[in-house]
């Protein structure tokens, strides 16, 4: 007979439990739908780019929270269609509003996005967070 490593059944300890115990525990929330799964990481892989982190700050850092593009270029140290790859994808993902004037385009801060984002990181990855 050849040994595969496993352990006979017979072997193991049989642990009881009381009738009404369940198996499991349920779910004492809601947890986070596909849906907002998948927006909600969108969101974290823009901002897991240092790139990006930079821009958001530095946008937030101007005066009245809006940056012009052609202010933002030399602060990163990225070429200019570098930084405006990573602008778009800020914008798309719903962390920043773009605003053009003249050949301009200025850059704000989207309020309370990244509030949200903070918001459904506690709601729905907090072990006994309310929703």
């Amino acid at each position: 007979m050849r040994d595969t490593g496993a352990v006979p059944l017979d072997l193991l300890p049989v642990i009881s439990t009381p009738d009404d115990a369940a198996c499991c525990t349920p779910l004492a929330r809601a947890a986070i739908t596909e849906q907002d799964a998948g927006e909600l990481a969108q969101k974290l892989k823009a901002l897991a780019d240092p790139a990006r982190l930079r821009l958001l700050s530095l946008i937030a850092a101007h005066d009245g929270g809006e940056a012009c593009v052609c202010d933002l270029i030399e602060p990163v140290g990225l070429s200019q269609p570098t930084v405006s790859h990573h602008l778009k994808y800020l914008v798309d993902t719903g962390l920043l509003a773009r605003e053009k004037r003249g050949v301009w385009a200025y850059y704000s801060l989207i309020p309370g996005a990244l509030d949200a984002i903070t918001h459904q990181l506690g709601t729905h990855l907090t072990a006994g967070a309310l929703a």
